[in-house]
């Protein structure tokens, strides 16, 4: 018999890769089950509901983005001032998006069913953070807008080219996101 962990970890794999090919709302928790061989209750011995499921598919994304731009941060109460090399935070930023390429994919695609989960506002907070850090205090609306769409470009990135080698991608993505921020070349 499987260790509990080992079918939950299992139930997360096959939630992941469904709810990636197929959407949340269009793969149905008895699928899943069947993709393993188990009952929908050994499903849901694991996961209370779907809700369930895909917040633990997305939180260790989310917990994982927030330990970046925390441990980016200074602690010692005063201003976040711009990174000392941009180019550098935004690689990291990429290689982090790399990693979760799977989930930003279920994150793009569900907008609504992730807005039940909470997750908007914790975007929004790491995004903002992650502008400080690459712009330092007060920031130009200019200046934000293009730090938007620098690290949204870089997540997109790593969904949209994941059938690439990631150092394929990485060198031209970061480039693309610097002169976003109007960053000159090195």
């Amino acid at each position: 018999m499987a260790k509990p962990t080992d079918t939950r970890t299992r139930i997360l794999a096959v939630a992941r890769e469904l709810f990636a090919q197929q959407g949340v709302r269009e793969t149905s928790l008895r699928e899943i089950a069947d993709r393993l061989g188990i009952t929908k209750p050994a499903l849901y011995y694991h996961f209370a509901s779907r809700e369930d499921l895909v917040r633990s598919i997305v939180e260790p994304m989310m917990d994982d983005i927030e330990r970046f731009v925390a441990g980016r941060e200074r602690h010692d109460g005063a201003e976040p001032a711009a990174a000392h090399d941009p180019r550098e935070l935004l690689g990291d930023y990429f290689e982090l998006a790399w990693r979760h390429r799977d989930v930003l994919v279920m994150v793009v695609r569900e907008l609504p069913v992730l807005a039940t989960l909470e997750v908007g506002d914790r975007f929004s907070s790491w995004r903002r953070r992650l502008i400080l850090l690459l712009l330092g205090p007060d920031p130009a609306v200019a200046a934000r807008i293009g730090a938007t769409v620098a690290l949204g470009g870089l997540s997109d990135c790593a969904v949209e080219y994941a059938h690439l080698p990631p150092e394929e991608v990485k060198g031209p993505a970061v480039e693309a996101a610097a002169a976003a921020l109007g960053f000159p070349r090195p």
